[in-house]
């Protein structure tokens, strides 16, 4: 008798095995003829060769098949261990605009009219200005962006920046390093990346520097290639910062930055990097400008109530 081990990589055993190991007491189902054990984060199999393949085979497209969804089910391994290919089973990244299958097969797609121009215009240009108010999903759709290329190895990495503004309050006075001071800071570009990535992987991604989340500050002299790189809060730069950071782009790169000009926080009388970007780059091809509004709003419906609410006292220059 012969035997082959199988061992999950990057993935959590508790969301492959199932609930109380349902998956492999399925699958002990479907191969009657095998000694099939689950332990830690190894499956063996024990059997005659040619069971002991298709036994391999299948177990591969499990595999794959969760690392792109990021779920199983029973009607999955079902459809998995009975189809000639995955083509049976599989749907297209694009199919019904969904972007990426995330935690627990939650499907991420561009919600609004305006988020799907934004997706339209990331495919067909290399940089890409999304601008519009809190709450529309500019960041949100674009780490999606970001972690759809990342899975298609459209990219090697992910980059994601923020300048490092105090929304007035003083970063110097939270306890830690600079890392445990600028972590909540980036908490939101962290919130999104949660939702994609299952936790193991994405400590892993962060910890090998597939997935890179730093102030702006520290893209200065960088090369940015093969990368999808995101700078949000971009209202927030000045006209130095901005000019570096589009300067960082390598070959293969996308970049897209995000904004909302009714929110900026840089010292009077500075102008802000981005306001002035979306003038000058405006006719040159290649760059790509979507602007949302209260309509792509996809908060809690108060928000839009907010922002209107808002706007009848403020004027944006």
């Amino acid at each position: 008798m012969n035997e082959i081990i199988i061992e999950l990589e990057e993935i959590s055993p508790k969301d492959f095995f199932g609930a109380q190991n349902a998956h492999i007491e399925l699958l002990k189902k479907y191969f009657p003829k095998l000694k099939i054990v689950a332990r830690g984060n190894k499956i063996k199999a024990l059997g005659e060769d040619e069971l002991l393949e298709e036994f391999d085979r299948r177990m591969k497209m499990l595999l794959a098949h969760f690392v792109k969804y990021n779920k199983l089910d029973e009607n999955v391994i079902e459809l998995v261990l009975t189809s000639q290919s995955s083509d049976d089973y599989s749907t297209s990244a694009y199919s019904g605009d969904v972007l990426v299958h995330g935690v627990g097969g939650k499907l991420i797609k561009a919600q609004t009219a305006n988020q799907r121009k934004l997706v339209e215009s990331m495919r067909n240009n290399d940089m890409v200005f999304a601008i519009g108010p809190a709450g529309t999903g500019k960041t949100y759709t674009g780490v999606a962006l970001a972690v759809q290329a990342l899975k298609n190895k459209e990219v090697k990495r992910i980059i994601l920046t923020r300048p490092a503004v105090e929304a007035g309050e003083n970063l110097g006075f939270l306890p830690g390093d600079l890392k445990e001071k600028l972590d909540p800071y980036m908490q939101p570009l962290y919130d999104a990346l949660r939702d994609m990535i299952p936790a193991e992987k994405l400590a892993l991604y962060i910890e090998n520097g597939t997935i890179q989340i730093a102030p702006l500050a520290f893209m200065r002299g960088r090369t940015l290639d093969n990368a999808f790189v995101i700078l949000d809060e971009g209202q927030n730069t000045t006209h130095n910062q901005m000019k570096m950071f589009l300067t960082r782009m390598g070959k293969n790169a996308k970049f897209l930055l995000t904004g909302d000009p009714g929110q900026i926080d840089l010292p009077r009388r500075t102008i802000s990097g981005l306001k002035e970007a979306l003038l000058i780059l405006k006719n040159v091809e290649g760059v790509g400008m979507i602007f949302l509004d209260d309509k792509d709003v996809i908060r809690h419906r108060l928000v839009k109530k907010v922002i209107e609410a808002y706007k009848s006292i403020e004027h944006v220059d």
